[in-house]
């Protein structure tokens, strides 16, 4: 018997059995469609982590001093300066992007008929990039203003709506900072929301570090940011962040000196472990849906002692037997992975029309895995049925009722 011949005989026998056939199949239709999946929703949402984290900055470095009990007249002297930011950005400059200063203070203004306290933080014109900050209105400030001491004013989304009703509308207006009167020139807010993690709270108004400087009783940068300019190259200029500074300040004074690369490595690997438990998970579901191949290939070949053993009396060799039921072994796994396949494709690719800005994926590589699965499923689990069937004597088929 040619393979041609025994693929349509595999196929008629099947499609005898139509319905028991499909039932068979369904358990390679979920494990596939599952195996894809749960690497697209793992891959999604590793991306997605690492996407945020990337929005605050992979590259970034920030340092400040840690006072510890030691109250702000005591360790004035050492506090991170202006002046180290500027030996930051001389010693460093062919390897970083930029480094800013920021001095936090607070205020109190008039909100729905009442003085309330809001955040006012000093900066430079490097700030919004190395802080990676979205510009909702207006513009940012700029070098001029900042070494000119301008009165000009930032404000967050939140703090906009709140005194003048939205973003638009408070470009142009006054609003006293600090007794000063400051125009406001811009509204922003965070890339990558920090929750009030960082400096930046959700009524937060931003000045030249220039003007706030002289509202602060001690100089105080808290903290300092650095962009480096190769990501590469973070682990080692947090070092000589750490050494420059500690260099220009006495001995014994200790600076928290940190970056993202942990938290990134950390988002990795548990993005990576998650795929893993997940597609565990998954292969689980594949051997359970073989078994019950297997299972169902033993009733067939009971269900057909006789014609196994009337095409043996008529010349059919024991190969040609195993070839048979084997062929229908993997037409059911292949055939039922390949709709599985199809249903885990189809499922993200409907996704993305309705989750914009989110960077679905589709594992190729798991497309691979799992058509490469469901033909070793059947090959391996329809191998023992295929056997028994070969392994037939034909007179003692005739006999079997």
């Amino acid at each position: 018997m040619k393979f041609s011949e025994a693929l349509r005989s595999s196929a008629a026998a099947l499609r005898a059995n139509m319905f028991r056939t499909l039932l068979t199949a369904l358990g390679l239709v979920i494990g596939n469609a599952s195996v894809i999946l749960v690497v697209t929703i793992s891959l999604t949402g590793t991306s997605y982590i690492l996407e945020q984290i990337r929005g605050i900055g992979s590259n970034v470095i920030w340092a400040y001093y840690d006072a510890g009990s030691r109250d702000a007249q005591q360790a004035q002297g050492d506090f991170v300066k202006v002046a180290d930011v500027a030996a930051i950005r001389e010693q460093l400059a062919g390897r970083i992007v930029a480094a800013t200063a920021v001095m936090g203070s607070v205020d109190t203004v008039p909100i729905a008929g009442r003085e309330q306290e809001i955040s006012v933080q000093g900066a430079d014109e490097y700030y919004p990039m190395v802080r990676n900050l979205v510009i909702l209105a207006g513009r940012f400030m700029d070098t001029g203003e900042v070494a000119g001491r301008a009165k000009v004013a930032m404000l967050t989304e939140r703090l906009a709506h709140q005194l003048f009703g939205g973003q638009q509308a408070a470009i142009g207006q006054v609003m006293r900072v600090k007794g000063l009167q400051f125009t406001v020139i811009g509204t922003f807010k965070e890339r990558t929301p920090s929750f009030g993690l960082s400096e930046l709270a959700e009524r937060t108004v931003l000045i030249p570090i220039s003007v706030l400087r002289y509202f602060v009783p001690v100089e105080r940068v808290d903290p300092v940011y650095v962009q480096a300019r190769d990501a590469a190259d973070v682990p080692r200029l947090t070092a000589a962040v750490r050494t420059i500074i500690e260099n220009r300040h006495r001995p014994g004074a200790r600076y928290y000196v940190d970056n993202l690369a942990a938290i990134l490595e950390a988002a990795e690997n548990i993005g990576l472990i998650l795929t893993l438990v997940l597609i565990l998970v998954s292969a689980i579901a594949l051997v359970i849906s073989g078994i019950g191949i297997m299972n169902i290939m033993l009733v067939t070949v009971s269900e057909r002692t006789r014609e196994v053993g009337l095409r043996m009396a008529v010349g059919a060799a024991r190969r040609e037997v195993l070839t048979q039921f084997l062929l229908e072994a993997v037409i059911i796994s292949v055939g039922g992975g390949m709709v599985g396949i199809a249903l885990g494709i189809a499922g993200p690719l409907a996704a993305r029309e309705f989750a914009e800005g989110l960077d679905i994926r589709v594992s190729w590589i798991s497309v691979a895995v799992a058509f490469g699965v469901s033909f070793a499923v059947g090959l391996i689990f329809g191998l023992l049925p295929a056997r028994r069937a070969a392994r037939l004597q034909p007179t003692e088929a005739l006999r079997y009722e």
